[in-house]
């Protein structure tokens, strides 16, 4: 049996733009996908804590070093540019494994994106 466990998590970032009329992802400053573990194209979840919203969609890798967090296509709809959220990754594990797995976070500077 598998189990699916947070591997990635990016605790707090601002989002600094929504685009609504692009095909759909989030846009992540590479930096950040990299210090998360997080590839681009990878199935990602959001939660927005100034609204409550909840949405999965995938990565695209955004410029190193320029603290983007765009939300791009329908979730533009549910994530405004100031939100905080918090992005996270998930794989698929044996019990014994996620037993001893420990994901990789990132505590960003919220009011950079940029790490610390």
């Amino acid at each position: 049996m598998l189990i699916q466990v947070v591997k990635s998590k990016i605790h707090r970032v601002t989002v600094t733009a929504a685009n609504l009329d692009y095909i759909g992802s989030i846009t992540i400053d590479r930096d950040l996908m990299d210090a998360a573990g997080i590839v681009e194209g990878e199935r990602v979840f959001i939660v927005d804590n100034n609204n409550g919203e909840r949405l999965d969609t995938y990565v695209i890798a955004g410029d190193r070093a320029s603290g983007e967090i765009c939300l791009n296509g329908a979730a533009a709809r549910r994530v405004q540019p100031g939100d905080i959220v918090i992005i996270m990754a998930y794989a698929l594990m044996t019990p014994d494994e996620a037993r001893e797995f420990k994901p990789q976070v990132v505590f960003p500077d919220t009011r950079t994106n940029r790490l610390i």
